[in-house]
């Protein structure tokens, strides 16, 4: 296979972290040809347009993406990988859009509070002023922050990665939120031009590495960072000078170590669980990286992830993959082989894509949806057939949701649209993946009303839940309705314990809490009604 090696151009004055792209460049380089490859290596510039002509002028199978940063700027890192996916040329690690995601670390903290994950809590200055609690509000209000509550804080660069103008000034001590983002505009230009600053958790650090395998990613042995030696005084952070300046105190004192106690395997293992779901939550491939604090109270709070982490044979990436007893050619095997399987979902659903029809209205009851990730090709439809009354129970029975009688009640809806059909008053929309019903809702219009639709149910089948179907579902739906003539939907659900995830999911897609009725369902088991004006 002829592969390509893409990575910025790097000058001849570069910064430690922008030259290390050259040796992950040669390590690759030197596995691939020894896998039996052709490779050839190429840099890019700004000039996207002379590798539009390369591409075009070259032949290539698949392109080895280990692009961190363009023209010196991390925040253009998905610049290139972009312009591969419009030229539909195969890449190798996570997509555009996931490298954009995870590259801004306020748009990828936000994603991981809509996804329930554990974050610290943050606040930015200027354009995206904000300040954010560690979990989504609606399951821990009383973890608001309060706006004059001092803490200590930690100023980061908003899209540089490598701990760029990280050092111990860094850490901003005792300062509420006003404080913290009045000393933010000091660190701005060091720090690429935009930062934030992020609640510090004083405790232990770890980083957990996934690479893909053939059955699905592999998490790669935690490692701990050591904080050897420092003083009491000193921040026990993972600076810049801890990375790259290898004759100072934060490099020789910061080290790496696996050998885990065993009392912290229920901690690993739930850093496991979570960098795996994050995984899911951002649509990454290939190999990743997730970065965690622990806090006093053995809490694990996710601070980074990381799409492209180093693959220098002396980073961290490298020494997880030889704890795992995984080599270095074997880690760019499974690389390849990854992005080969996105080439062939990509292949097919561009082909699912051609035999979308319109009628001769120009509609069509079949719509592809836009994949999450690069592997998902999801495709909705809104008419039943007989073969769907097992499939919805089957889907019902399997999301962990639903009683049987509440399941018996889905397919009743499912007989009463197939006997009836529209004067049912039931619609539905339902998701496929490769033929197979992953997901569904049914929704009508509430009787003696002009324009208001109930959403009477939303499922997405256990193991795809997480990948942001069911956003694509409700989506789909509301778009349905609002081709029906509607203006507002109604979604109710049990006030129980075990349906904060659905309340949280409500608000985060737009709706409102209109009502809540307690003991309705049962004692304790009160009724929430949200609401959404289209």
């Amino acid at each position: 296979m002829r592969v390509w090696i893409l990575h910025q151009a790097i000058p001849a004055d570069a910064s430690p972290d922008e030259q290390d792209v050259l040796q992950q460049v040669e390590a690759v380089g030197q596995a691939l040809v020894r896998l039996g490859h052709r490779v050839e290596v190429h840099p890019c510039t700004l000039d996207l347009e002379s590798l539009d002509g390369m591409l075009n002028q070259v032949q290539s199978d698949l392109v080895f993406n280990l692009v961190e940063a363009v023209a010196g700027a991390g925040r253009l890192i998905y610049l290139p990988p972009a312009l591969l996916d419009a030229r539909h040329r195969p890449y190798t690690g996570s997509s555009a859009e996931a490298l954009f995601l995870t590259s801004h670390k306020i748009l990828a903290k936000e994603r991981m509070r809509e996804a329930d994950l554990p974050t610290p809590m943050w606040m930015s200055a200027g354009p995206r002023q904000q300040v954010r609690s560690r979990v989504p509000e609606a399951a821990a209000p009383s973890a608001r922050p309060a706006g004059g509550r001092r803490r200590t804080w930690l100023v980061k660069s908003v899209w540089e990665h490598a701990s760029l103008g990280m050092d111990d000034t860094c850490l901003v001590r005792g300062a509420t939120p006003a404080m913290a983002a009045n000393r933010l505009s000091a660190f701005a230009e060091r720090m690429g031009g935009e930062c934030f600053a992020e609640e510090f958790i004083d405790g232990r650090e770890f980083n957990i590495g996934l690479l893909a395998g053939p059955n699905g990613p592999e998490v790669l042995p935690p490692a701990e960072i050591v904080f050897d030696g420092f003083p009491v005084d000193k921040p026990r952070i993972v600076g810049y000078r801890a990375k790259w300046a290898t004759d100072s105190f934060e490099y020789c004192h910061t080290t790496r170590r696996f050998a885990a106690d065993p009392v912290d395997a229920p901690l690993l293992e739930e850093m496991k669980r979570l960098a795996l779901q994050c995984w899911e939550v951002f649509g990454l491939a290939g190999y990743a990286r997730v970065d965690f604090r622990v806090d006093a109270e053995g809490n694990p709070w996710i601070l980074e992830v990381n799409a492209n982490p180093c693959l220098s044979p002396d980073a961290g990436f490298a020494a997880m993959m030889a704890q795992a007893g995984v080599t270095f050619d074997q880690a760019v095997e499974r690389i390849l082989a990854d992005a080969q399987t996105h080439v062939s979902h990509f292949r097919h659903a561009a082909a699912t894509r051609r035999k979308m029809v319109p009628t001769s209205s120009g509609a069509t009851s079949e719509r592809p949806a836009e994949p999450v990730g690069r592997s998902e090709p999801f495709v909705f439809r809104d008419e039943l057939g007989t073969a769907d009354r097992d499939a919805i129970r089957a889907l019902a029975q399997t999301t962990g949701f639903f009683d049987a009688a509440e399941v018996e009640i889905a397919v009743e809806l499912v007989d009463e649209r197939l006997k009836k059909g529209r004067a049912s008053g039931y619609e539905f929309a339902l998701a496929e993946l490769d033929g197979q019903v992953v997901g569904y809702t049914c929704f009508g219009l509430i009787p003696c009303t002009a324009a208001s639709y109930d959403l009477y149910w939303i499922a997405v089948r256990s193991g795809m839940q997480g990948k942001g179907l069911g956003r694509l579902l409700l989506a789909e739906t509301e778009r349905r309705i609002r081709k029906l003539g509607g203006t507002r939907v109604y979604a109710e659900t049990s006030s129980r314990p075990q349906y904060l995830s659905t309340r949280a999911f409500y608000e985060r897609t737009g709706y409102q809490l209109a009502e809540l009725l307690e003991d309705f369902y049962a004692p304790g088991d009160g009724r929430a009604t949200f609401v959404k004006v289209l």
